[in-house]
Formats: structure tokens, C-alpha cells, sequence
């Protein structure tokens, strides 16, 4: 099974209308949300665990809110920001977006596996009274064939029933009918989950590697200072790599190569989330000045080993520090594909 940084496929549900939104719009949104997570809890889909966000803006100018709170541990957390979003007010002309990114499980011939972000949550109330819930899932493990168009009939067999019976359940949380999202370069959503592939595979036989691996440099570059340039190694080799976990704590945020030839980088581990980004920029901005003291690709990324991103024992503001020990892989690709699998 692979994850990904975009949605693999969404769902959306439109519950009636709210007759008084400004009334504590963002306490009974909280609930909805709420609801619907715990559906997906009982079927085995998400663990509870993840993090909330309260959002309160006007629609004609979304980008500076009146009221934010992002990151928040579900619970308590989310009941005060969400009482907060209602004193501030939900009146027409104004959309309050509440959403959660929860870590999730799938099994895979027979064991049970873990991402950080395996599916999203969200729920969107309009000042005016409209409501709209949506989901996204982040992983192939409902797929018979995954997102490199490789069959994998028996992981798509072991998890689709629970998706099928989650969306089945949101239909009576919410009172309304699901509305599968477009089709996506991975698959097409429906009712029930996700279309059957057949033979033909998927749209693109490695999607994933087509449209996410590139997708994810971009997004690494974008959080560097400087954005991509001529004081970075290069990118991509034809041979061997070797490479150094990142974790923080016990979670590995992503991997840390280098090889032979001078090239080096970083490959975010995807079902981390957000975190593996932010973990990959700082480290990457220690392969650009390792480069900028003239050190190769090889002896920068030995340099870092065991180091953490404050240089002190226990990593820097984002937690992430660098195992002492280097592996090997045979390709980038196959390290790509450690990075979408673990």
C-alpha cells in the first residue's frame, strides 16, 4: 500500500440547513465532526488520533480570517476554539471551516499498519445556513490495484468492506446522501468507495510516481529559503543511494540520501503529514550549506549523521533529528518508494 500528499479520493454529504448558524454554528459543526469521526473510529478506519483545525473568515476575503486555530489535539482543544469561532460570529456572508487529520489503519495481509494522515475530515457551514461535510482518504489500501498500477487484489479485498460500511454510516450521521468526488489521477471514487480498476489498472500505470514524487519536491522547495537553485546537489542518480532516517521521537518523518555521483536530497515519508515537510526543509538547508562548504553529497550527508536540528541531543522546534546510521538502497526509486510505503 502507498500513501500520498494529495487525496487518492473524496466524498461529500450535504445535511439540511442550519436555521440559525450565528447561534453556536461552530459548537454544532464541532459535533457533526465529531460524529463522523467516530464513525470512522468504529469501523477501524482512524485511530482518534490527529489534529483539528477551527477556520472563521468572510467569504470575500478568506485569505486573513477573524478567527484561526490550527493544529489542535481533538478534545478539549477543539470545544474552546470552536465556542471562541462562535463569539466571534458566524453571519452571512462568512464560512466557517472546521477539519481533522486523523491517523488511520489499514491491514495488509493480515498485520495492521498506521499513517499519521490517513484521512481528512472537514465540515463547512455558511453564514447563510448551508452545510457541507467532505472526506479524504490518502492511500490506496481500498484499491486492487495500488497507486504504481500494480494489482494488489488482496489489500484492496482486506480494507474496502470498512470503507463501504464508514460511508454507508456518514449517510445516517448526516441525513444525507453521499456524493462521491471527481475521479483523480488515481482513482474513481463512488458510493461505495472506489471503482473497480479491472484490467486496464489505473488511469496512469505509476501515478504516483508520475504526479506525487514531483509534486513533493515542489512542495520542499517552496519551504526553503531561496527556492531551488544552482547551490543544492542534484536531484535525481541512476545509482545507488544511501540513506539516514529522520525522526522525531519514535515517528520517522523522512529519509535523508546521498550517492555517489554527488547527487543528494530528501524524501518526505508521506503518511507522516505535514511534519515531513517541515523536517525535509531544515535538512536541506544542511545539504545546501554542507554544498556551500564544498563537501560532497556523500561526506555532507556522513556530517549529518546523529545530528539534530537545533544541534542539541533532543532535534530543534520541529523535533527531528538524524539517525547515526546510514542504509542502503538499490535506487532512488526503490528509496521513493520506501518514502510512499512506510
Amino acid at each position: 500500500m502507498i500513501t500520498a500528499c494529495g487525496p487518492v479520493g473524496e466524498w461529500f454529504w450535504e445535511p439540511a440547513p442550519l436555521a440559525a448558524p450565528s447561534d453556536g454554528g461552530a459548537l454544532w459543526a464541532l459535533g457533526l465532526l465529531s460524529g463522523v469521526a467516530g464513525v470512522m473510529e468504529s469501523c477501524g478506519l482512524v485511530t482518534g488520533e490527529g489534529t483539528g483545525s477551527v477556520v472563521l473568515a468572510d467569504r470575500a476575503d478568506m485569505g486573513a480570517p477573524l478567527f484561526a486555530r490550527r493544529g489542535v489535539p481533538p478534545g478539549a482543544g477543539l470545544v474552546d476554539a470552536a465556542g471562541r469561532a462562535d463569539a466571534v460570529g458566524l453571519l452571512p456572508g462568512r464560512l466557517l471551516r472546521l477539519s481533522l487529520a486523523l491517523a488511520g489503519e489499514w491491514r495488509e495481509a493480515g498485520a495492521v499498519r498506521r499513517a499519521e494522515r490517513l484521512f481528512t475530515l472537514r465540515v463547512e457551514v455558511w453564514g447563510e445556513g448551508a452545510v457541507l461535510v467532505g472526506l479524504s482518504a490518502y492511500a490506496d489500501a481500498w484499491l486492487a490495484v495500488d497507486l504504481r498500477g500494480r494489482p494488489q487484489p488482496e489489500t484492496g479485498a482486506e480494507n474496502a468492506p470498512r470503507l463501504a460500511a464508514a460511508l454507508a454510516r456518514i449517510c445516517g450521521v448526516t441525513g444525507s446522501p453521499v456524493d462521491p468526488g471527481d475521479p483523480t489521477r488515481y482513482a474513481d471514487p463512488t458510493a461505495e468507495g472506489f471503482a473497480d480498476q479491472g484490467e486496464a489498472g489505473a488511469e496512469h500505470d505509476d501515478a504516483w510516481g508520475m504526479f506525487e514524487v514531483p509534486a513533493r519536491w515542489r512542495r520542499l522547495m517552496a519551504l526553503l529559503p531561496g527556492g531551488p537553485g544552482g547551490r543544492d546537489h542534484e536531484a535525481t542518480t541512476e545509482l545507488p543511494v544511501r540513506y539516514a532516517r529522520v525522526r522525531c521521537g519514535e515517528r520517522v518523518l523522512g529519509f535523508l540520501w546521498a550517492s555517489a555521483d554527488g547527487a543528494a536530497g530528501y524524501e518526505p515519508r508521506s503518511a507522516a503529514g505535514d511534519a515531513a515537510f517541515g523536517a525535509g526543509a531544515v535538512w536541506l538547508a544542511r545539504l545546501r550549506s554542507a554544498r556551500l562548504r564544498g563537501l560532497g553529497a556523500p561526506e555532507a550527508l556522513d556530517g549529518l549523521l546523529g545530528a539534530s536540528a537545533d544541534g542539541g541531543p533532543d532535534g530543534g522546534p520541529d523535533g527531528s533529528v538524524i539517525e547515526d546510521v546510514a542504509w542502503g538502497a538499490a535506487s532512488l526509486d526503490a528509496l521513493e518508494e520506501l518514502s510512499g510505503r512506510s
